[in-house]
């Protein structure tokens, strides 16, 4: 959803901009948006060193980062690829989104900025035995 503000918001900008050519302002906007990419559907084998070699073909990847559970250590399935140039990026994405990485065809996008408040991870469902109002122990 941020995703799609941010995009409406530079393709009203870039159209204003350049009332004399519109699609080439707006395709410029889109392809200069973002140089870190996400991958999805990543095997669980899939580590740092392996996304950034199977991406390092496309340009100078400066970060490359698979996303592991804080608890097991184990890969969520997704990571993130960034690179030192935006043609990088979209060269990348084009090339690789579907393409097989590990026995496991991967989903490649433009990462955007996580929106909404902070999560807290405190866990729970509320609750633990708490009744509302006024109870007493013969209620029960």
């Amino acid at each position: 959803m941020a995703f799609s503000g941010k995009l409406g918001g530079l393709l009203r900008q870039t159209i204003s901009q350049n009332i004399q050519s519109p699609m080439a302002s707006m395709l410029n906007s889109v392809r200069c948006m973002s140089s870190k990419l996400f991958v999805g559907g990543l095997s669980y084998g899939t580590d740092d060193q392996s996304l950034r070699d199977a991406f390092s073909g496309f340009g100078d990847v400066t970060e490359a980062r698979v996303i592991c559970d804080r608890e097991s250590g184990r890969s969520r399935g997704f990571g993130f690829v960034s690179f030192s140039s935006d043609d990088s990026a979209s060269s990348a994405l084009t090339s690789m989104d579907g393409q097989a990485l590990q026995g496991r065809n991967i989903r490649v996008t433009y990462a955007t900025e996580r929106s909404g408040p902070p999560r807290n991870n405190f866990g729970g469902g509320g609750g633990g035995g708490y009744r509302g109002g006024n109870s007493r122990e013969d209620d029960f």
